[in-house]
């Protein structure tokens, strides 16, 4: 059993499961079995929690396509399913949310329907003219907010407030000069302010060393990517550290834009293929889209970003700044819902953490980032969110794929993911 802690996995471990909760943990020798209890008998096989993702986005897309349409129920539970198969059993769709998300997240919270428990962001605050930019991220008038005041955004904060988001997060850049305009600092701070002033705390989108530290000063508590243009500083560094701000690092986001095409062994697992929709398929075994794609200058960019990502979530790790989980998922057709999670822990990785220090990222930490203190680690009183797999994960982070049976608040909610159809 890896508990989530961070400690070695506990050979010969038990774990007492009543109502959705652990009711007791640790070696065979420590544990009393009640009687009468049903017995599961996973030997040979690892068990660790379900992995948090921090960083997700649901509704925004279907199949090679994106709009507003698609922010629906069938499609958005579609992919909360998909996200529990592959072992991830609380996500936080990370902004342009619309109207149904309150709803479904009500539903979620109470286990009504199969899938991945769901927090997030109800809009998010956009700029205009500029970021997210809107041929990527087609979204409703009800899905984002772009203030031109800052009495503007904060009237959207307000908005978001009222409906009860769990966060508020703002797109500070340019998306690599493609965009004419960046959020003003005006803007930026009146939305800080005013979350703050609410008791939401902000997360925000960056790319660039000097984004990520103007955002922080202005009071920003979570970045929501990772720094990509340039190694961090000591001054990004203290500043995280002393004011407790939390890291996610979205390896996994500039991965997705040229991997697909150059196919490695991963994309062709049946892990991978069973997580893809036939649309997706056709297009990564398109030889003309591959060809394209891999010549494409973002190709070239996103390869030079995921570089500069990985030695600086490495960096930040060993200065002790506080790393949250996620992926990006589901904000473009090659994010896939799940297995970007699974991409996401390899990455950490390959960029110096090892297996265990990745899980615990994952799973402690990520929940530790959403101040949900009911789940992320196997210990009494926690939720029974698990994860079955053929092998010990800490041996190597392929093992993360393994996956004999996922279990959520305590009961089976899948088996193998090769019988899972998206």
């Amino acid at each position: 059993m890896i508990d989530g802690n961070g400690g070695a996995p506990i050979p010969n471990a038990v774990l007492v499961l009543r109502g959705g909760a652990i009711v007791a943990a640790g070696p065979v020798q420590s544990v009393a079995v009640p009687a009468g209890a049903q017995i599961i008998d996973y030997s040979g096989k690892t068990i660790m929690p379900g992995l948090v993702s921090d960083h997700v986005h649901v509704g925004l897309i279907d199949g090679v396509d994106g709009g507003p349409q698609f922010y629906n129920r069938a499609n958005i539970l579609r992919q909360l399913r998909q996200y529990e198969a592959y072992g991830v059993t609380t996500i936080t769709s990370l902004g342009c949310n619309g109207p149904l998300f309150g709803e479904l997240r009500d539903e979620m919270h109470g286990g009504k329907t199969p899938g991945a428990d769901l927090f997030g962001v109800d809009r998010g605050i956009g700029v205009p003219n500029g970021a997210p930019p809107a041929n990527l991220l087609v979204v409703g008038a009800d899905q984002l907010d772009r203030p031109e005041t800052p009495e503007q955004a904060r009237v959207a904060v307000r908005g978001m407030v009222g409906r009860r988001t769990d966060l508020v997060k703002l797109w500070l850049d340019d998306f690599g000069g493609s965009l004419p305009v960046k959020m003003k600092p005006e803007i930026y701070r009146a939305a800080i302010d005013e979350a703050h002033a609410h008791g939401i705390r902000v997360a925000a989108h960056i790319h660039d060393l000097a984004d990520a530290e103007a955002v922080t000063h202005a009071g920003a508590d979570i970045l929501a990517h990772g720094v990509r243009d340039k190694p961090v500083d000591a001054e990004l560094v203290r500043w995280l550290k002393d004011h407790s701000v939390w890291y996610i690092p979205t390896l996994s986001l500039d991965e997705s834009t040229f991997a697909y095409a150059a196919r490695p062994a991963w994309v062709l697992e049946p892990f991978a293929q069973h997580a893809l929709q036939p649309a997706v398929r056709a297009r990564i075994d398109d030889p003309a889209w591959r060809e394209r794609t891999e010549k494409a200058p973002n190709s070239a960019a996103a390869r030079t970003s995921l570089a500069v990502n990985l030695r600086n979530v490495k960096a930040l790790y060993d200065a002790g700044v506080s790393i949250g989980f996620g992926s990006d998922s589901g904000a473009t057709p090659l994010r896939v819902a799940g297995l970007a999670e699974h991409r996401e822990l390899a990455l950490l990785v390959e960029a110096g953490l090892t297996p265990l220090q990745a899980i615990t990222v994952a799973t402690r930490n990520a929940a530790a980032l959403l101040k949900l203190n009911d789940r992320g680690v196997l210990a009494v009183g926690k939720r029974a969110d698990l994860v079955v797999l053929d092998a010990d994960p800490t041996q190597s982070i392929a093992n993360t794929k393994a996956i004999v049976a996922v279990w959520h608040r305590g009961r089976l909610a899948g088996g193998r993911v090769e019988t899972f159809e998206p």
